[in-house]
């Protein structure tokens, strides 16, 4: 199969590269010349523009956006909309707002285009580990695209099978589900993301706590220790243990924690929703705090952004 990517910055050039690597075609797409230019050298075809980009794609064709969540996303999406033709896929893989996705999927629809809201998580790491992607869309048309999904996601890796699925949809098992019409994938993200919040920021204050401790606690050491066995066993140990045996103390790290958008998401929807949400709404809140006076927990918590995502602190004006 083929596939257009638009976006080559963090996670759009990666997720084209698994792709091709599972032997599809790929075009990329991207304002940064330099950045199309390696993707050409590694076997894509190149484009110069969205207009050439559809020329080079055969009928139906599929178009994955991998833009910044706002206006950006919505140019590129309004054009593509005069140059794709009914039948032709787009995919939006950013962290879009679901209520925008839903609206995406509607006017989409009205031309005779489907389109695809596809909450991808992965971060820097995707290309090695593969994608976890929650889907919202049709579901023939996520049936269709299912080669080029399952290029995308981990499969069943070395997690034990879940009891009692057996009968049931056997994608989740692999690292994709389709979660519902448009706006349920961008909305299992935002929650995803929102819970991504409160893990971490749990995980940042335990380790300040420890590093207050009347003992002198190795905390590289330690979460060494947590990731083999451990109920907090995960990525995110992973990362932050990875990070303290690097730097135990977070030095290159001032704590100024900035957020993406998708916490911010989840309060307002459970809000909306009226469901109490006080551990991610905390987090997030700890993130405000942040930004006014540092901790060892926001050194640690800027340490775990950039291991999963590449995220940089901001650079503070002084």
């Amino acid at each position: 199969m083929q596939l257009g990517m638009v976006g080559l910055g963090r996670m759009g050039g990666n997720i084209l590269r698994r792709v091709m690597q599972a032997g599809h075609e790929g075009v990329a797409f991207d304002r940064d010349d330099a950045a199309v230019a390696t993707l050409v050298a590694e076997g894509a075809v190149g484009a110069t523009s969205l207009r050439e980009l559809v020329s080079l794609l055969r009928a139906p064709r599929t178009v994955w956006v991998m833009l910044p969540a706002g206006e950006i996303t919505e140019a590129a999406l309004a054009e593509l909309h005069g140059l794709l033709s009914p039948g032709d896929t787009i995919i939006e893989g950013g962290n879009s707002f679901w209520k925008d996705s839903a609206r995406r999927g509607a006017e989409a629809e009205a031309r005779g285009l489907h389109y695809l809201d596809i909450g991808t998580s992965g971060g820097v790491w995707g290309l090695k580990r593969g994608y976890c992607l929650m889907i919202g869309g049709p579901a023939e048309v996520v049936r269709r695209l299912d080669p080029i999904l399952a290029a995308l996601v981990p499969g069943a890796g070395t997690a034990l099978p879940t009891e009692g699925r057996e009968a049931r949809d056997a994608r989740p098992a692999q690292g994709y589900v389709h979660c519902g019409p448009n706006g349920a994938g961008h909305y299992a993200k935002m929650v995803h993301n929102g819970i991504e919040y409160g893990m971490m920021q749990a995980m940042a204050e335990g380790l300040d706590l420890m590093r207050a401790a009347p003992f002198a606690l190795d905390l590289p050491d330690i979460t060494e220790a947590w990731r083999r066995g451990s109920v907090v066993s995960s990525w995110l140990l992973d990362l932050t243990a990875q990070a303290l045996a690097y730097d135990p103390d977070l030095a290159e790290y001032s704590g100024h924690v900035s957020d993406s958008g998708e916490g911010r998401w989840t309060v307002d929807t459970a809000v909306e929703q009226a469901v109490p949400v006080p551990v991610l709404a905390a987090a997030l809140f700890a993130r405000f705090r942040s930004r006014q006076e540092a901790s060892f927990a926001d050194k640690a918590l800027s340490a775990m952004r950039k291991g999963f995502g590449g995220h940089l602190e901001p650079k503070v004006k002084i």
